[in-house]
């Protein structure tokens, strides 16, 4: 048999070993795997198997607190932001080998973005303790840091700016950065950190948030646009590149912390669900390019009834997460999900079956 892609060989391989053990290993939501038998999460061809031990390391030698969010380079190094400031970044193959680590000036590590092209590229750390966003490159240099934006006028000292995430336009490297743990404005720069102007703020209009956590410039469709997390309320919100509020994405039950896009879809990990007070409840969710969400890994299966999601909620058997708090989505397509105060748990890989 001829295979298109790794991911297809990985796929028919796991298959093929849940065909030929017991019916069981097909479990109804809410039974408990058996021994052995492997943890197959997701729905509508959005299946995934969770890989045990993926990327734990020693945690005496590189530990981590909590692990905020992950990027991949050209190179396809796997980078992960944590707080735990003995070493902010680890960098990993995707075997889950440990390649490198840096940092220790992060005691609020938390967004984590990657720019340019090849050689060229850099990341921007978010860091909420700092209310500062600094530009690194791939070694830890730093090359600029932004501080709050005081020449706006709405931010009266900079501690009330904590920034939680950023998103970079790739067509002229206008950095757009979410300050979701303070006052809840979008402030945008250009590629050189200068102000270009701000939007949003918290407050109950459409074009309000209340908690911006997340952004990501959507280049699926001709005209590019912004989708900005409303984890509050459940929502992701859809803005022009200059600002402007378009439409919202209702995900009922779903705290969802940051849009990533991939190919035709956006993930989003879910740290929460059904409540912001219930704790250990998350799980990742897929939405397809027309904003329906069509597989919820660790959660319940999607349901739409008169063109409205359902409210969505972990299902406990199987799931390996507690708090996701970003997703990775790799060439082969499979998942990397870091967590947020998760028992310092390392990130969680998902191997795509489906």
């Amino acid at each position: 048999m001829a295979f298109s892609s790794r991911r297809d060989f990985i796929r028919q391989t796991v298959l093929a070993t849940v065909a030929g053990s017991s019916a069981s290993a097909w479990l109804p939501a809410r039974a408990e795997p058996r021994k052995n038998e492997p943890v197959i999460l997701g729905h509508n061809g959005f299946r995934y198997r969770v890989v045990p031990g993926w990327g734990v390391l020693d945690a005496g030698k590189n530990p981590v607190n909590d692990c905020h969010e992950m990027v991949q380079d050209a190179k396809g190094r796997i980078i992960l932001l944590t707080n735990e400031t003995k070493n902010n970044v680890l960098m990993y193959d995707k075997s889950g080998k440990l390649l490198g680590t840096w940092g220790h000036d992060y005691p609020g590590g938390h967004g984590l973005t990657i720019g340019g092209e090849g050689n060229e590229q850099y990341l921007i750390i978010c860091d909420t303790d700092r209310h500062q966003v600094i530009k690194t490159d791939l070694n830890g240099r730093e090359l600029m840091k932004i501080d709050y934006p005081r020449e706006t006028g709405t931010y009266a000292y900079p501690t009330q700016f904590k920034p939680t995430e950023s998103a970079i336009n790739p067509a002229n490297g206008d950095i757009y950065v979410v300050d979701g743990y303070g006052l809840n404005y979008v402030t945008q720069y250009d590629s050189s950190g200068k102000l270009i102007r701000q939007f949003g703020g918290g407050g109950q209009g459409d074009a309000n948030f209340d908690c911006c956590h997340g952004i990501v410039v959507d280049r699926r469709q001709a005209t590019p646009t912004l989708i900005i997390t409303d984890r509050r309320r459940n929502a992701l919100k859809r803005f022009t590149l200059d600002g402007k509020y378009l439409s919202t994405i209702a995900l009922p039950g779903s705290f969802i912390c940051r849009p990533v896009i991939h190919g035709d879809h956006l993930y989003g990990a879910v740290y929460r669900s059904t409540s912001e007070q219930y704790a250990e409840s998350g799980y990742v969710q897929i939405l397809d390019k027309n904003d329906k969400v069509v597989s919820t890994p660790g959660g319940s299966e999607p349901v739409y009834q008169a063109g409205k999601l359902m409210e969505q909620r972990k299902e406990l058997a199987g799931s390996p997460f507690l708090h996701p708090h970003d997703v990775l989505v790799d060439e082969d397509e499979n998942l990397y999900v870091a967590q947020w105060s998760s028992k310092k748990t390392y990130p969680v890989k998902l191997e795509r079956v489906g």
